[in-house]
Parts: C-alpha cells; sequence; structure tokens
C-alpha cells in the first residue's frame, strides 16, 4: 500500500532548487517548480532552496510573487534553506535588506564567514524518535542570533542553532540537499507539522 504525499513545490527563481528535486525525486515525491502565481495553487509545501536571498527577493517582487508567497508561507508547512532561511527571518542584523518575518529569528548573513570559510561537520539529530548522523554543509551560511519564544531549535552546532522551526516554518543554515541523506526532506514531507 502507497500513501499519498503531498506535491511538493520547489522556489525556482533562483538558486540550488534541482538538488532538492533529485532528493525529493529518491523519495518518489512529486515535485512542481514554482515559477508563477498560479503555481502555489497546485503544491501542499514549499521549499525555498539555498542560493542568492537578495536576487530571490528581487524576483519575488519582479514577477509579483509577493503577497502570493507570504500568504502560502501563513498557511502551509515551508521550509527555507540558507538563503531560504534569510527570507523567512524576523531580522536581518547585518543588512537592510526586507525579511518577511515568517519566524521569529534574528540571523547575521554569511554569519560563518565569506565563502572561503564554508565547510563540512558532522552531527546527529533526533526528530520525532528517530535519529541521524547529518553531514551539515555550510556555504556562506547565516548564523543564528536570537530565537524568539515561540521558535523551537530542532538541532545545534557549536552551539548554534542551525536547524529550527515555528508553526508551519522550518529553516536550516545548512545545505542537506548537497548531502547522500534523505533523512530532512523525508521529515519535512512526512512527519513536520502533521495538521497540514
Amino acid at each position: 500500500m502507497t500513501s499519498k504525499r503531498p506535491a511538493v513545490g520547489l522556489l525556482a527563481l533562483q538558486g540550488d532548487y534541482q538538488k532538492h528535486e533529485e532528493v525529493l525525486r529518491r523519495l518518489d515525491v512529486s515535485t512542481i517548480e514554482v515559477h508563477r502565481a498560479e503555481d502555489f495553487s497546485k503544491i501542499d509545501r514549499l521549499i525555498i532552496p539555498g542560493g542568492e536571498s537578495t536576487t530571490m527577493l528581487n524576483l519575488l517582487v519582479r514577477f509579483d510573487l509577493e503577497d502570493i508567497f507570504i500568504s502560502f508561507a501563513r498557511e502551509k508547512p515551508v521550509w527555507g534553506t540558507c538563503a531560504g532561511m534569510i527570507l523567512l527571518a524576523k531580522k536581518i542584523n547585518n543588512s537592510d535588506q526586507k525579511a518577511f518575518g515568517l519566524i521569529d529569528i534574528d540571523i547575521d548573513r554569511n554569519g560563518y564567514g565569506r565563502q572561503y570559510f564554508s565547510t563540512v561537520a558532522d552531527s546527529q539529530i533526533s526528530l520525532n524518535g528517530h535519529s541521524e548522523e547529518l553531514n551539515l554543509v555550510f556555504i556562506r551560511a547565516p548564523r543564528v542570533t536570537h530565537v524568539g519564544d515561540k521558535t523551537q531549535v530542532l538541532m545545534e552546532w557549536k552551539g548554534d542553532p542551525v536547524l529550527l522551526c515555528q508553526n508551519n516554518i522550518l529553516v536550516s543554515s545548512f545545505h542537506p540537499e548537497l548531502t547522500g541523506s534523505v533523512f530532512l526532506h523525508d521529515y519535512f514531507i512526512s512527519k513536520f507539522w502533521p495538521d497540514a
């Protein structure tokens, strides 16, 4: 017996959304690349990839997707990875770039340093009673500097929160799509925010 899984949207304006698509294909999950407003009506969940948050923001505005993006993110599960985390944060400390404030965290862009300081680390995570050793790929990653009372820290690395959630919003400062693991993608589509 197979269970019906939701169609997962991939914000496909900029960034490495195809890597997320490859992981979801391994999980036999259907995906839809989100380019236009009408694409939001076809999906149940959305992943915002890593990439360049300023460019993504500019394209959301240029293609008149900002309002529908915010409406969707207030109701449906959304996962922001790296640049996606920046867009969803409440405040960006070291930039005047707009943030959507959909999860109560403050962040520093490139909080672990520039490209040269990008790194891969191993860390253990436990979610919903399942444990996994993950490779954490940090590429010009945002660093969380403040966590609101209603935001839950799901994983830390070197004392910093790197995986967090608040209601239907999940964010990670690292790139799980660049490792061989499907653990977090499976969590997002099957176990995260089960009331959706």
